[in-house]
């Protein structure tokens, strides 16, 4: 977080989860990045260190400018805030978001979360990108509605924060935190070779799923949509098994996804099955 509202609610989160007692199974991180504005320099030498070393960084939540409910057109909008996450419709960084969507409707339900499809704001960017460039799952959370004259200026003061909003933000990102850092990890859904373990069954005409053990699940959660669909329509618990057999149901026709279940019933995000994209390597040409 670079600006002065992303760094309260990080620092005002850190104290409230450092006196919570929880034992989380993964380990919470709390970070203020400087050189942002000079091109993203802390938040990538951390990010490019952390895949160097191979870290695993489950979910990377950016708050740059959250803090307002004023906009600089006059409108207020103290109700929602807006989410960014880098595409296509099934990348990490999208499931990530629709996971914080659904974690806030849940615990923060009087706030909306608004899904947005593109990486950030037309033209601009911020610390989630270093994240995204080194392959870890990272969005970014903005104001609904900002004022652009205060923003790297001096008319930046304490006087344009809404602490009530704010508070709303920082209730979402605790929610989303806790539960990501107290579920099992995503079931990884591919291959080594990368390749989706979907397959179509011995009949040839069955969706038969397969999904690596996460440490810690006592049971896992089938997500599916439409093809056309960007959210999940239906889901089904199944038990403590690597992998379902759904008779008649064409992977054609489909999105599978598939989340870990804890003991304690939180929920992991969904890893989707991804058909990788066929590239042409050699071409040969003829006359």
């Amino acid at each position: 977080n670079d600006d002065g509202s992303g760094t309260a609610l990080t620092m005002e989160l850190a104290r409230v989860f450092a006196e919570s007692g929880i034992d989380f199974d993964a380990t919470l991180v709390f970070v203020t990045w400087a050189g942002e504005e000079q091109g993203l320099f802390g938040s990538m030498a951390h990010a490019s260190a952390l895949r160097n070393a191979k870290g695993v960084v489950e979910a990377n939540f950016n708050n740059d400018i959250v803090g307002s409910s004023l906009g600089g057109n006059g409108i207020v909008d103290g109700e929602s805030v807006k989410i960014y996450s880098l595409g296509p419709e099934d990348s990490p960084h999208r499931a990530l978001a629709r996971y914080v969507q659904r974690v806030a409707g849940t615990y923060v339900p009087s706030h909306t979360i608004r899904l947005m499809a593109r990486e950030d704001r037309f033209g601009r960017g911020s610390d989630h990108s270093s994240f995204t460039a080194n392959d870890f799952p990272a969005i970014v959370f903005r104001e609904a509605n900002e004022n652009y004259e205060r923003q790297h200026s001096p008319d930046d003061k304490l006087e344009g924060m809404d602490f009530r909003y704010l508070a709303q933000n920082a209730r979402v990102n605790a929610a989303s935190a806790a539960s990501v850092a107290l579920a099992p990890p995503a079931p990884r859904v591919t291959t080594g070779g990368g390749s989706a373990t979907l397959g179509r069954g011995r009949s040839g005409y069955d969706a038969s799923l397969q999904w690596q053990p996460s440490p810690g699940a006592v049971a896992y959660r089938i997500y599916s949509r439409d093809g056309w669909t960007n959210d999940w329509q239906k889901s089904q618990v199944v038990g403590n098994v690597t992998q379902l057999l759904m008779p008649n149901v064409s992977i054609d026709d489909y999105v599978f996804g598939v989340a870990a279940i804890g003991a304690d019933g939180n929920e992991s995000v969904i890893s989707a099955y991804v058909s990788p994209v066929r590239k042409m390597t050699d071409v040969l040409l003829k006359k």
